[in-house]
């Protein structure tokens, strides 16, 4: 297990204790039912195909509306009161005040300006976790009909002219889009997304080779194959997550939660 994901989960059981009934809210999860997935990344432990579990994953984004249910309940997250060293000054600074949305954060807006401890916090509010890069990426691979369009050219230029529009633009409210093959929304063309792996998607060598003490981060962590290098799409994610720090928010980075099907 990663060093980080061990600090996060210390860190938020002390700081998150779950409101009775907050469980109930996220919108809806999806089940998927996983299988075996040849993920754009080439990892350094796994030859060939990986294998996704079956899991659930929320249909939609967390909106502004349910993030805010989730603060007025875990005080604690409001942007006045998070510890700095989980949320840079960035985080919610949208929000018109720490429990007040505003003209800027309308409430079916997907949430964003979020560290990933928020998020982290947030799913484990609702039982739930982050999704791993590997269930987001086996999700994210549907179009409409297909469970795995990735091979599309047509789709892949799709996802490319989200990635030119301005992103000084008001977002749209979640759940616009049709549902992809599994019935999950959004996963393209409104927001990025947190995964709870987020730190261990790229690996750099020269850091591992020189004794970095923040090398387990990396456990796990794969290059980008040569066999994709055409999925633009799937390389700037990448870069962007592996980019960030966990305490980091942007104003066009949200999340949604998944779930571990027993």
């Amino acid at each position: 297990m990663r060093g980080l994901h061990v600090i996060a989960l210390a860190l938020s059981l002390a700081l998150v204790l779950p409101a009775a009934g907050q469980g109930a809210a996220g919108g809806g999860y999806v089940k998927l039912p996983g299988g075996s997935f040849r993920s754009a990344l080439d990892y350094e432990d796994v030859a060939g195909n990986v294998r996704v579990a079956p899991f659930a994953l929320m249909k939609q984004p967390v909106t502004n509306a349910q993030f805010l249910a989730f603060v007025k309940s875990n005080p604690q997250w409001r942007r006045d009161r998070a510890p700095t060293v989980m949320a840079e000054p960035r985080y919610l600074s949208h929000w018109a005040g720490p429990t007040e949305l505003g003209a800027d954060a309308a409430p079916a807006q997907p949430v964003v300006q979020v560290s990933w401890f928020a998020a982290s916090a947030y799913c484990e509010a609702q039982g739930a976790r982050l999704p791993t890069w590997n269930e987001w990426e086996y999700a994210a691979a549907a179009d409409e009909t297909r469970r795995d369009a990735r091979k599309d050219p047509v789709w892949r230029e799709r996802i490319l002219a989200w990635y030119s529009r301005p992103s000084n633009t008001a977002l749209p409210r979640a759940g616009l889009q049709t549902p992809n093959a599994y019935g999950v929304q959004d996963l393209h063309g409104l927001v990025w997304e947190w995964t709870d792996d987020f730190s261990s998607l790229l690996v750099d060598a020269d850091n591992r080779n020189q004794g970095d003490p923040d090398n387990a981060r990396f456990c796990g962590a794969g290059a980008l194959s040569m066999d994709d290098r055409d999925n633009y799409a799937v390389l700037m994610r990448v870069a962007m997550l592996s980019s960030l720090n966990a305490a980091d928010t942007t104003a066009n980075l949200g999340f949604r939660c998944a779930r571990t099907l027993p």
